[in-house]
């Protein structure tokens, strides 16, 4: 049998929704943003809580970048992330920052099982998570760098760490 590349009409997307949502403060990259509702649509994230001086999906290179996906994934905004946490451990979810820290685990090493709810926190491209959410944060995660560089563009950190987690969340 011969593998062709299919186009998007061949795509069978799926109503599954994994309980696990993003909060990203203070990314302003509005190439960012669009990507990570991309991603969320990708991965069927719950949704994505913007705070700070985070970039809202409205911005035109945000819309861009996420390619109508901004439209299928609930948002919300705030100026305060410290609210946001406390309610969504409230409703049960766990709250884990994607940064290298000094009490950070190797993200394979968070223990997820199906039927755990999930706030992934994102930083700011230049300064990452802040120290208020890190404070506030159940376990802090990073992905093992393997090369020169200690980090990576926070889409595409998201984009690994969401895969992941997600995978252990099926």
């Amino acid at each position: 049998m011969q593998n062709t590349q299919l186009d998007h009409r061949a795509h069978q997307s799926t109503p599954a929704k994994h309980a696990l949502c993003l909060l990203a403060h203070n990314v302003q990259r509005p190439a960012n943003i669009g990507s990570l509702f991309r991603l969320a649509d990708a991965l069927g994230m719950e949704k994505i809580h913007l705070t700070g001086r985070s970039c809202t999906p409205a911005h035109p290179k945000a819309r861009k970048a996420a390619r109508t996906t901004e439209q299928r994934v609930p948002f919300e905004q705030a100026d305060d992330p410290l609210p946001l946490v406390a309610a969504l451990k409230r409703a049960g979810y766990r709250i884990v920052s994607l940064e290298i820290s000094s009490g950070s685990i190797d993200l394979d090493r968070l223990p997820v099982a199906p039927g755990d709810r999930i706030c992934l926190v994102l930083g700011n491209e230049s300064a990452g998570v802040c120290q208020a959410l890190l404070d506030a944060s159940d376990a802090t995660v990073h992905i093992p760098m393997h090369g020169a560089n200690s980090s990576m563009n926070v889409a595409s950190a998201c984009a690994i760490a969401a895969y992941v987690i997600t995978g252990k969340l099926a």
